[in-house]
């Protein structure tokens, strides 16, 4: 019986064994390599340079000398994905990393742009609306965690106090009156008034054909326009056309906005609507034709410049009567420059008015008061 060391013995492989087992598989591997690399030169030497032609069946001699291309024309193909891959690199590295960093800056919503408020700025309004009730809400922001009173027609109505951002809001219950408001605001410690005033007028039509304009050194800024107009808010109350050529046109509208005249269609000039409604515009048309018809359009426009209502009237021009004088009644709001700047172009020539009526104090006129008008006097 054969032990078991004796089997294990001869069932062992040895160590050259192993060795030569290990060197015929590397070798099996290195021709496998050798095989594929010939495969691979086979195919781009096709691309490089074409196959010979065989004539008569008979084989081709490659030892010959052949007519080889230049060194660039035969490896195009090499330099070819080579450059496809260069210009895929630049792709990726350039145009793709930009066009990423556009659809991340368009698609993130940009900060709103909030004014800087420092240790010496004064209070701001940010809104000043009028609610359908005929309520208002005033927002605006100064310094954090301090004292902001507002003031409606120079009186202080209430003080708030502002938040860890500088933000308050004022929205009182009471009900205010159709007619027209000042609002302004003062802060305590320091004591700064506002550098900028809101003019409301609240309509007594409703919220819809009311005002709100925020007035600052550089003109005014409509903060809610009319979004509805009735009859009765742009009215042309009286046409003038004097002998010298000038015409001038009256009428009420909503206050503070602006209205713009124009003769057939031709631009004469702009007017803003005083605090009590009423408005005039004189413009110079040289002289109209008796008989003929003329058409005069005055509109009125909100704070970006859209026209919101005009009135058209067409007139036949009169024949003049020779007349040296006409006649002005006197509204609210009214002033003997603006007066004298409509009737007699130049608003300084008020004292030639003032003589006229023997009007003492030039500042001091009434409504209702009947004005001649010199209109010949230069």
């Amino acid at each position: 019986m054969v032990s078991n060391s004796k089997l294990n013995k001869k069932v062992k492989r040895s160590t050259d064994d192993l060795i030569d087992a290990a060197i015929a598989q590397q070798n099996s591997w290195m021709e496998k390599r050798r095989a594929f690399a010939r495969r691979f030169l086979k195919t781009l030497n096709i691309f490089a340079r074409p196959a010979p032609k065989q004539e008569d069946g008979m084989d081709v001699n490659y030892n010959q000398p052949k007519k080889n291309k230049s060194g660039l024309a035969a490896y195009w193909f090499p330099i070819a994905c080579a450059l496809v891959v260069v210009l895929i690199a630049l792709w990726v590295i350039f145009v793709r990393s930009d066009s990423a960093q556009n659809v991340t800056s368009e698609s993130s919503v940009p900060e709103p742009v909030v004014p800087t408020v420092t240790s010496d700025s004064a209070p701001m309004f940010d809104i000043v609306r009028i609610e359908q009730s005929g309520n208002i809400v005033v927002a605006g922001r100064w310094l954090a965690d301090k004292n902001i009173s507002v003031l409606i027609d120079g009186e202080i109505v209430a003080t708030e106090r502002t938040d860890s951002n500088g933000e308050f809001v004022y929205a009182p219950t009471r009900v205010f009156e159709p007619g027209n408001y000042t609002i302004s605001l003062i802060g305590a410690d320091p004591e700064l008034k506002s550098e900028e005033n809101v003019f409301i007028y609240i309509s007594p039509r409703g919220y819809k054909n009311s005002v709100s304009l925020l007035m600052t050194a550089d003109g005014s800024t409509l903060l809610q326009a009319p979004t509805v107009l009735n009859d009765g808010d742009l009215v042309v109350s009286k046409i003038d056309y004097l002998d010298t050529g000038r015409i001038v046109i009256t009428g009420d509208a909503l206050p503070r906005l602006r209205v713009s005249l124009s003769l057939n269609d031709k631009y004469l000039g702009f007017a803003k609507v005083s605090d009590h409604k009423h408005f005039g515009l004189g413009a110079d048309v040289g002289q109209l034709e008796t008989g003929k018809n003329y058409t005069l359009t005055v509109r009125l426009h909100d704070g970006d410049g859209r026209t919101i209502a005009q009135v058209g009237h067409t007139f036949e021009m009169p024949e003049m009567t020779g007349d040296d004088d006409t006649y002005y009644t006197v509204r609210k709001g009214d002033c003997l420059w603006i007066i004298a700047r409509n009737f007699l172009r130049r608003g300084v020539l008020f004292s030639i008015i003032a003589e006229r009526n023997n009007i003492e104090n030039p500042d001091l006129i009434f409504p209702a008061q009947l004005l001649q008008i010199p209109v010949n006097k230069e």
